[in-house]
């Protein structure tokens, strides 16, 4: 009967070449080089969207450029330095609810569906 163990290697897995000058900090140019920190701000910027605001989008057809993107992340960002918590952001004849505090969108409807709507718990508002 063969034996049902199995046995691993302790060698470490190592590129093939000359490992210490793959890993050294000195074989990466400067743009290469980012700190944890700087990745870190950057996705902490980044406004998420819950899956009730996803499902809404995509049953409405909304879609919302990468541009787009960029200016909602702007605006959550400058209305965070101004304290707003809640807030109703229109952008290209969409209107979101975003949690400021969270940046998260929260639910999003289209310009003709928004105009039935009371909106409510909000503490502020952006039309860009």
């Amino acid at each position: 009967m063969a034996d049902p163990r199995i046995y691993l290697s302790t060698q470490p897995l190592l590129p093939i070449g000359n490992p210490s000058a793959a890993f050294s900090p000195a074989a990466l140019s400067a743009r290469d080089r980012t700190s944890f920190a700087e990745v870190l701000s950057k996705a902490e910027n980044k406004v998420s969207f819950s899956q009730h605001a996803i499902a809404r989008m995509q049953s409405r057809n909304l879609d919302l450029s990468a541009q787009d993107l960029g200016k909602l992340d702007d605006t959550v960002e400058k209305m965070a330095q101004k304290g707003a918590k809640e807030s109703l952001i229109y952008l290209n004849d969409i209107a979101l609810v975003v949690s400021v505090t969270n940046k998260t969108v929260i639910t999003a409807m289209d310009g003709a569906s928004a105009k039935e709507n009371i909106f409510t718990n909000i503490d502020s508002a952006a039309i860009l």
